[in-house]
C-alpha cells in the first residue's frame, strides 16, 4: 500500500503539472481527490490493514492528499492568471483600427418648430403653460363654452377614455386651467399634443398645437392682428400675407380663421393653394365672455385673444413636407434632411 500511496503522488503531480486549462486540472482533481478518486480508495481501504499498520499508513495517505492539494492550488491560480491575461488581451482596444464617427442626432422637425415658435411669443412675453392631455369634459368643453350637443363632443370627433374623460382636442383647456390660478393680467403660449379621431394625408390622430391666451384691459382685435403678423413674418418671411376669414369657435367672439399667402407660389395662385393664393393656418378670435365668466374673470373690464395653430401643419407649409404622417414614422432619409 506504501508504494501505491508513492505512484498516486508521483502520477498525480506529473498530471497536475500538465494540466493545460481549468477543466483539465478539475478532471485530475476529481480523478484523485474525488469521492471515487484513486486516493479516497486508498483511504477506505486503511479498514482491512493491521491496527499496527493503520496510523502509520493513515498519515502517509494524509501527506500525499496535502501534497496533491497543494500542487492543485498552486496549479490553479497560475491556469487563472493565464485565463485572464487572455480575457483581457482579447477585450482590448486595438488603437490600429479606424475610427467610426457616431452620427449626429437633433431635435425632431416639430421640435425645431416648436421651440420657434415658443421662442417668436416669448419675446413678446408670454409665458409659456402646460396642462394634462387627459381632460375633463369640463376643461375640454362646457368651460369653453361648447355647449351639450356639440358635433365635437361625439365620438367621431374626440376619443372618449371614460364618462367625462378625453384625449384633449385642442390645448384650449390650458386656458381655464391658467385664468382659474392666475388673475388678469394674463399672457401664456401653450405647446402640446392634442387627439382627434381623424386620419388622412394631412391630419393625423395625433398632432401638435400651440395656443396664445393675452387678456387685459383694452386689449383689441388690432392686436391679435398685430401679433400674428409678427408672427408669420418671423416663421415665413416678411414678405408673407395674413388674412383673416369670418368663422365660429364657441370660445371666441368675434372669431376668425387665419391665413397666409401660399409658402409655394407666393400667392400668385398653385395647386397646394387649389389655385387660391392662401393657405389656412389656425383660428383665433377675442376671448367670449362666457368663458371669462367660467374663469370669474369681470369681462366688463377685460378683454382678451386666444389663437391655436396646428405647429405640424406649420411645419408641413414652411418646409413645403406633402404628407404629416412622414412626421410620425421616424424614418432617417426624411428626418435628416431637417
Amino acid at each position: 500500500m506504501k508504494q501505491k500511496l508513492e505512484d498516486i503522488q508521483r502520477m498525480a503531480l506529473a498530471e497536475i503539472d500538465a494540466a493545460g486549462d481549468l477543466k483539465n486540472l478539475d478532471d485530475t482533481r476529481v480523478k484523485y481527490l474525488g469521492r471515487k478518486g484513486a486516493l479516497t480508495d486508498i483511504l477506505r481501504g486503511l479498514a482491512h490493514v493491521t491496527p499496527e499498520e493503520r496510523p502509520v499508513l493513515g498519515q502517509l495517505a494524509n501527506d500525499v492528499k496535502d501534497i496533491i492539494s497543494t500542487r492543485i492550488e498552486a496549479r490553479l491560480r497560475v491556469l487563472e492568471e493565464q485565463a485572464s491575461a487572455q480575457k483581457t488581451q482579447s477585450d482590448s482596444l486595438d488603437l490600429s483600427l479606424p475610427g467610426r464617427r457616431p452620427r449626429k442626432g437633433h431635435l425632431h422637425l416639430v421640435s425645431q418648430i416648436t421651440e420657434e415658435v415658443v421662442d417668436i411669443f416669448t419675446e413678446l412675453g408670454f409665458q409659456v403653460a402646460s396642462g394634462p392631455e387627459i381632460e375633463t369634459e369640463y376643461y375640454n368643453f362646457d368651460s369653453l363654452n361648447i355647449s351639450p350637443d356639440h358635433p365635437a363632443r361625439d365620438s367621431h370627433d374626440t376619443f372618449h377614455v371614460r364618462p367625462g374623460i378625453v384625449l384633449r382636442t385642442h390645448t384650449s383647456p390650458v386656458q381655464m386651467r391658467v385664468m382659474e390660478k392666475m388673475p388678469p393680467p394674463v399672457a401664456v403660449v401653450v405647446p402640446g399634443k392634442v387627439y382627434r379621431v381623424d386620419y388622412d394625408a394631412s391630419h393625423s390622430p395625433m398632432f401638435n398645437q400651440v395656443e396664445a391666451l393675452l387678456v387685459d384691459k383694452q386689449v383689441s382685435f388690432a392686436d391679435l392682428k398685430g401679433t400674428l403678423l409678427f408672427l408669420a413674418h418671423r416663421l415665413f418671411g416678411k414678405n408673407t400675407k395674413v388674412r383673416f376669414r369670418p368663422s365660429f369657435f364657441p370660445f371666441t367672439e368675434p372669431s376668425a380663421e387665419i391665413d397666409i399667402s401660399c409658402t409655394v407660389c407666393g400667392g400668385s395662385g398653385c395647386r397646394v393653394c387649389k389655385n387660391s393664393g392662401w393657405l389656412e393656418i389656425g383660428g383665433c378670435g377675442m376671448v367670449h365672455p362666457e368663458v371669462f365668466r367660467y374663469a370669474k374673470y369681470d369681462y366688463e373690464n377685460f378683454t382678451g385673444y386666444a389663437l391655436g395653430m396646428g405647429l405640424d401643419r406649420i411645419a408641413m407649409l414652411k418646409h413645403r413636407v406633402n404628407n404629416i404622417h412622414l412626421f410620425f414614422e421616424n424614418d432617417v432619409r426624411f428626418l435628416e434632411q431637417f
